[in-house]
């Protein structure tokens, strides 16, 4: 068994609000990261995410509780995290009115990295920015912003990634370009999101975060399987008399747990992929057209967790 290199104990950071009162972001968050592990932090805007993030990485302290980032404590060692993590926070702290060059070599400079030319060249040709480096990033697209912030935070040869929404906004082609890279950094590597997507392809285990609590953690086989659960099927079906009467009959089906109506038509939920067949058995029977099956939202899964 691997060793914990991140440890959490009833995290808890609270706010207090101008108007009286407190809130809490984080209310008694514990888990744990393994070496060498990617570990996602799934949850909504809102959910914590970036106040949890922000305490391990030492920017903020917790309001109760505990945490060790490589054995050493967040609060009495800050210093010693410090030396050790890469932090990125989307495309920020890369700045727009410089070249992608005097970006990299700025930041050399401020951690003092040794041999600046040949490990920013190396790591830009990995990760596809090379030829940019002298051009504004004001010019960067918003897969090369990230890249270049991606670049920054690997020069320092960190030995744990906090990543927060490090894919938000970019095409399918880039996040898979970006997602092959991360998962060939053979490092430990702690990720936020709220796309689900993101986080079923790059990680082993799933923390589910919502309004400051971790409501569930698992591993991605059991992640997957949660999901197929979810099973929704729009459709449409245009003539009021067979719609009204194709809605009774879908009531009548003991395997249909949810009906919505949608312009057009409507969209049924069903827990088990097996009862597919009786599905389609009845939509056959009615002047229906596009059927499609729609992708469990990240609502979705919390609803179901949260019950």
């Amino acid at each position: 068994m691997k060793n914990s290199i991140i440890e959490t104990v009833n995290l808890t950071k609270e706010y207090s609000l101008k108007v009286g009162g407190k809130i809490k972001a984080l209310n008694n968050v514990s888990f744990n990261i393994e070496e060498g592990e990617i570990f996602g932090l799934l949850g909504p805007n809102g959910a914590g995410k970036t106040t949890l993030v922000s305490i391990l990485a030492t920017l903020i302290q917790p309001t109760s509780g505990k945490a060790k980032v490589l054995g050493y404590d967040i609060i009495k060692n800050p210093k010693n995290i410090k030396s050790k993590i890469g932090l990125m926070l989307g495309d920020e702290m890369i700045y727009y009115r410089m070249t992608g060059m005097d970006n990299l070599k700025f930041f050399t400079r401020l951690y003092r990295i040794k041999n600046k030319a040949i490990k920013i060249r190396e790591i830009t040709e990995t990760l596809g920015i090379y030829n940019k480096m002298e051009e504004y990033v004001s010019n960067y697209s918003r897969g090369q912003k990230l890249r270049l912030a991606l670049s920054r935070v690997l020069l320092i040869e960190p030995e744990i990634l906090f990543l927060d929404e490090p894919l938000l906004g970019l095409d399918p082609k880039t996040t898979r370009e970006l997602i092959d890279i991360l998962q060939g950094l053979n490092k430990t590597i702690l990720l936020t999101s709220h796309q689900m997507h993101i986080v079923q392809q790059l990680c082993k285990r799933i923390a589910f975060l919502n309004k400051g609590s971790i409501i569930k953690i698992d591993n991605q086989e059991n992640f997957i399987n949660m999901l197929s659960q979810f099973i929704r099927v729009r459709f449409e079906i245009n003539k009021k008399g067979e719609k009204k009467e194709l809605k009774r009959e879908l009531k009548s089906l003991d395997f249909i747990n949810k009906i919505s109506r949608r312009k057009g038509g409507y969209i049924v939920s069903m827990s088990d992929r097996k009862n597919y067949p009786d599905l389609l058995t009845c939509l056959g029977k009615y002047p229906v057209q596009k059927v499609q099956e729609i992708e469990p939202t990240l609502d979705d899964v919390f609803i179901e967790l949260s019950k």
